[in-house]
């Protein structure tokens, strides 16, 4: 693997009063674009546009003011804190948000970066035991944060049947035993939060995104989701389907809930974000391995487990392998990505925290 640190933004962002550019695309919504300089350590000559609507004509100039003077070192909820304030009370924001105009204004400078400051790997999918598809998801979140690693998007393969639970979940409470011991189903803790996933050999797709926080600084948890999972729902346009995403972390389409996604922020800055989608999942199955219960069903609209999930196979009709190379090919082209592959020492890392941590009854069952 060769690495290469981002390449930073690219208008100027030195000091000395260069005029700094930053957009945000809101996710759903419209363009956020702001230009501005830094003078004394302060925002000056701000200048916000884009394609949204705002009423009334004269809030644009309220925005403007409420950003001059801010220290550049200002948080995103300090900068949307005080947009808000600016603004009169019968302001009508739409296709965008106080939120939004603070992420162009982290962006313009250099707090916040966008897909396109970095330079993105896809590593392949590779058939590794489930433990070690769990623990890579650590180290390499970890890797990216200490900018040992590109960002980096990394298909999932493995063999064994299995149950991926969520980082917080109960095993008493989502696995049922019998089903488990019956059809020699492994059951593993993953780090991030969300639900159990059932995944046999090729009834799924699992990716995990591995990148820095600044890619989603100042967007709440639920803008992130959609905002990271774009360019997967424009590769399942490219195959006809037409998904959407439901809060906070649902990809559905018509037909049905497709797949599901989760997150985890480590404390050196890295961030994961993890998704499964149903190719071809064995519905009676997962009934005798999942305790899926009324209250998780109560505001899906369906009575049954079974209808909850709408494999890509039969929306498709295409291959597993076939919709992957769309993903892969939609993210290399959005993103500029390069191929990559794991190192062997990563992979010897992901094995150490397997005996140590992700192979343990006490990770497993740390919430009983």
């Amino acid at each position: 693997m060769t690495f290469q640190p981002a390449t930073g933004p690219a208008d100027d962002h030195s000091d000395g009063g260069s005029r700094r550019h930053g957009e945000y695309k809101v996710p759903g919504g419209k363009l956020v674009v702001v230009d501005l300089d830094v003078d004394s350590g302060r925002l000056a000559n701000v200048s916000v546009s884009g394609d949204f609507f705002l009423e009334p004509d004269e809030a644009l100039l309220d925005i403007n003011r409420a950003l001059s003077g801010l220290p550049e070192d200002a948080s995103s909820a300090e900068i949307a804190s005080a947009v808000t304030a600016g603004l009169p009370e019968d302001a009508v924001l739409f296709g965008f948000s106080a939120a939004a105009v603070a992420v162009a204004v982290r962006r313009a400078l250099a707090k916040a970066t966008s897909w396109s400051d970095h330079h993105w790997n896809v590593i392949a999918p590779v058939v590794l035991p489930t433990h070690v598809n769990v623990a890579l998801d650590e180290v390499l979140t970890e890797e990216v944060g200490a900018g040992r690693r590109n960002p980096t998007l990394r298909f999932w393969d493995w063999q064994e049947p299995s149950v991926v639970i969520g980082s917080f979940q109960s095993v008493r409470n989502e696995i049922e035993p019998d089903g488990v011991a019956r059809h020699g189903v492994t059951v593993v803790r993953r780090i991030s939060g969300g639900g159990a996933m059932f995944m046999e050999a090729g009834n799924c797709i699992t990716y995990s995104l591995y990148l820095p926080q600044t890619l989603v600084d100042g967007m709440s948890f639920a803008d992130s989701y959609s905002f990271l999972d774009a360019w997967v729902l424009a590769a399942l346009e490219k195959l006809a389907i037409s998904a959407f995403y439901v809060p906070l972390n649902d990809i559905a389409t018509e037909q049905g809930k497709i797949g599901g996604a989760a997150q985890k922020r480590l404390a050196n800055g890295g961030m994961l974000h993890h998704v499964t989608m149903s190719y071809d999942i064995d519905a009676d199955k997962m009934v005798e391995v999942l305790r899926i219960g009324k209250e998780k069903l109560s505001d899906k609209g369906t009575r049954s487990a079974k209808k909850r999930v709408d494999p890509l196979r039969r929306q498709t009709g295409l291959a597993r392998g076939e919709i992957i190379e769309a993903m892969t090919e939609v993210f290399t082209e959005r993103y500029a990505a390069t191929p990559s592959e794991l190192t062997d020492a990563e992979l010897v890392a992901a094995q150490e925290r397997v005996e140590a941590k992700f192979g343990t009854n006490e990770w497993l069952h740390r919430v009983p």
